[in-house]
């Protein structure tokens, strides 16, 4: 089954037809997995009740944030180097984090009743979508494309990172440095575990940041991912699970106004926020390797940007051009310059995440 099956299916869809139907299947396999998990006594999951919360109060807060958002016009610069056909885009509010991010998050705080690991991945959360504010602010006050520096950014994220793990070494027990694999397999890695959970903190947060490129994208991918996960954690970290369960609901119900074509644009204010809660998750958790076939997604568009920059200096001749490996990078621009609308982007992207979820809970589950 190759990708023009999806393409073809995906033409006959609309975003509000994508987002109704991604809304079903993840609830419905939120319910499915809650009514397995209880014929175990022992095992407590609820995934459903969170992720409808979060979903229905994130949805209905958007039309009231949106509106402003709109009135101060927060509206979205966009790139003059990028795909022509999101030049219409321009004016479209940015910065919809600042509505779904606070509703999962307290979502989540009240489900797991405050539980210890719910605070600190929401502080995270909080800590590093605060920094795409600062970013989607500045882009708004220098009416540009361009927000802070790239070092301020990365000295932020790497700053946020160290004091998160830093916090998690000296209050989660040893077990964590071990590194959960397929099939049962653990690696202990003592003290390694934390340069390389340091660097997830901040490699999956510019990940989802550069896959927030096109209408629906991250906010389904990202709830597909979470809810993934979400299942994934449940017997042994069920705070954790109702956290998940509660970003991916937000990110749902983000989709109501972020479904195209978006009322609103999440901005770097939500995307970083959405990285920084998967890592955190994934670090408590001793989960790294499975958020790494989770986010293989967000992990290949970051790829994609970095192959298209090296092959170009690579290939520089005398006139300074070089050649592109991709049409555009990231990955989801070089299929629609390639002819693929928005809506076979999306719906193509999220069957492979749902995928990279299914193959993550069947192999180290």
């Amino acid at each position: 089954m190759d990708a023009k099956f999806f393409t073809s299916r995906a033409t006959a869809l609309t975003g509000t037809s994508l987002s109704v139907l991604l809304m079903g299947i993840l609830a419905s396999l939120a319910a499915a997995l809650d009514i397995w998990a209880s014929r175990d006594w022992l095992t407590q999951s609820n995934l459903l009740m969170p992720f409808l919360l979060s979903a229905l109060g994130s949805s209905l807060l958007g039309y009231v944030v949106v509106p402003v958002l709109k009135r101060l016009k927060a509206g979205q610069f966009i790139r003059e180097e990028g795909p022509k056909a999101h030049l219409k885009k321009a004016g479209t509010p940015t910065m919809g984090g600042i509505f779904f991010v606070p509703v999962a998050l307290l979502v989540a705080i009240l489900a797991s009743g405050a539980a210890v690991n719910t605070l600190a991945v929401c502080a995270l959360t909080i800590a590093y979508g605060f920094i795409g504010w600062i970013d989607d602010w500045q882009v708004l006050q220098r009416r540009s494309n361009k927000g802070i520096s790239p070092k301020m950014k990365l000295a932020l994220q790497i700053g946020f990172s160290i004091a998160f793990c830093a916090w998690a070494m000296t209050n989660q027990p040893a077990e964590i440095t071990e590194l959960a694999l397929p099939f049962g397999i653990l690696l202990p890695l003592g003290i390694l575990f934390w340069p390389l959970a340091g660097f997830t903190m901040v490699a999956e947060s510019n990940a989802t940041n550069l896959t927030d490129g096109v209408d629906g994208l991250m906010g389904g991918t990202g709830a597909i991912s979470l809810l993934g996960f979400g299942a994934l954690i449940a017997p042994d970290y069920p705070e954790l699970m109702v956290f998940c369960a509660a970003m991916s609901g937000g990110c749902v119900g983000f989709l109501t106004h972020n479904r195209n074509p978006a009322r609103v644009f999440m901005g770097d204010t939500g995307s970083l926020a959405l990285g920084g809660a998967l890592a955190a998750v994934g670090i408590l958790s001793g989960h790294l390797f499975a958020l790494f076939i989770i986010t293989l997604l967000f992990v290949a568009e970051t790829l994609s940007v970095i192959m298209q920059v090296g092959y170009y200096k690579a290939t520089k001749g005398p006139d300074g051009k070089g050649k592109r490996l991709f049409k555009m990078a990231p990955l989801h621009h070089h299929f629609e310059l390639s002819g693929w609308s928005e809506i076979q982007v999306v719906s193509v992207f999220y069957v492979v995440a749902g995928f990279l979820s299914c193959v993550a809970l069947t192999t180290l589950h």
